[in-house]
């Protein structure tokens, strides 16, 4: 049970201290407690935490002309930002995520400035097939986290530009299509940044029936987070490296996307990367250190993912497990009729 509230408004549209700040809210949440917290970033795209930053965004066009490019700790697809944008966080205990309360709030916020906010694809909302805001879950330990992103007046010529990949670039069948964005203030000329980072405070405020205190970022543990300011600019972070690899096979499900690379030597998996745009991004990491010291069999790797995924209770983590061991075994399969050719 919610028993206080509170609400941080970022100082800065720096996203990698903006990030720092959310993970230090999360880490240090006190029992039975909501924390909204309103942010900003400056013209950026904010990937899912098991993405491919060269198969969202031209990379290089876009750090050259001044964009930065993050790596937040939810899954989910990259996001594009700029000042035009509103960020929204709710902290709260992991017990009490619901998402469709979550998407629920945000929706009444959107109603309270005139606009009746419809479902858009996979937990995102908008309005006649449009998208004017982009939801993310996660949770780590005793806490949990909403991300909700909305654009206001957002540059949504530079968001289409830039969330777009030469041809040949991204492996076949691995992104979606592009849905498109709108703006707020486009729908209601009357909303800005502020009206809706105010409307979104009351609807938090009636979720939990209670106005919540407020908090400024100053109060937080400096050194804390400076190191997770530090964390997220990493450019090993942002851009892990990935192994050579000798398989790779790609996908999308309705769950997401899908691209997964093996490195095989001497008839064992050696090392393992799955790139995707799922939300649930800790099953993936499962998945990955399941495969690495299998043999490259497709018994060895439908009974590897059966033994160490065996955990999985949840019908949708089981199903999308299911659908990435088929998708590898099916390959394989595929490349045995044909000789072994990649």
């Amino acid at each position: 049970m919610i028993r206080r509230t509170a609400c941080l408004i970022a100082r800065g549209c720096d996203p990698y201290r903006n990030l720092a700040i959310e993970k230090h809210l999360m880490d240090t949440l006190p029992e039975e407690t909501a924390i909204l917290y309103l942010w900003q970033n400056r013209r950026s795209v904010v990937l899912g935490r098991g993405q491919n930053p060269w198969y969202e965004l031209p990379v290089d066009t876009f750090t050259m002309s001044g964009g930065l490019i993050a790596r937040r700790l939810s899954g989910g697809g990259a996001v594009y930002q700029d000042e035009g944008c509103v960020n929204a966080t709710i902290l709260l205990p992991k017990g009490e995520l619901d998402i469709p309360r979550q998407l629920t709030l945000i929706g009444m916020a959107a109603g309270a400035l005139g606009i009746q906010a419809q479902a858009i694809g996979r937990q995102d909302l908008g309005v006649s097939g449009s998208r004017f805001c982009t939801n993310t879950f996660y949770k780590s330990g005793s806490a949990a986290m909403h991300q909700a992103v909305l654009t206001v007046n957002a540059a949504l010529g530079s968001m289409t530009q830039t969330l777009t990949v030469e041809e040949g670039r991204v492996p076949r069948n691995y992104r979606a299509p592009q849905v498109p964005a709108v703006n707020l203030g486009d729908l209601n000329p009357a909303i800005t940044v502020e009206s809706l980072q105010e409307a979104i405070y009351w609807s938090f405020a009636r979720m939990f029936g209670q106005e919540p205190s407020m908090l400024d970022e100053r109060m937080l543990h400096t050194i804390s987070i400076e190191k997770l300011t530090q964390h997220f600019c990493d450019r090993e972070w942002i851009f892990p490296k990935a192994p050579a690899y000798t398989f790779s096979v790609a996908e999308r499900f309705p769950w997401g996307g899908v691209e997964v690379q093996l490195m095989a030597e001497g008839g064992v998996i050696r090392a393992s990367r799955i790139y995707t745009d799922a939300m649930e991004y800790g099953l993936f990491e499962q998945m990955e250190q399941a495969l690495v010291g299998s043999p490259f069999l497709i018994s060895a790797i439908s009974g590897r993912f059966e033994q160490k995924l065996a955990w999985l209770t949840m019908p949708r983590l089981r199903q999308m497990a299911g659908d990435v061991c088929t998708l590898i075994c099916g390959r394989i399969r595929a490349m045995d009729r044909s000789g072994g050719q990649n």
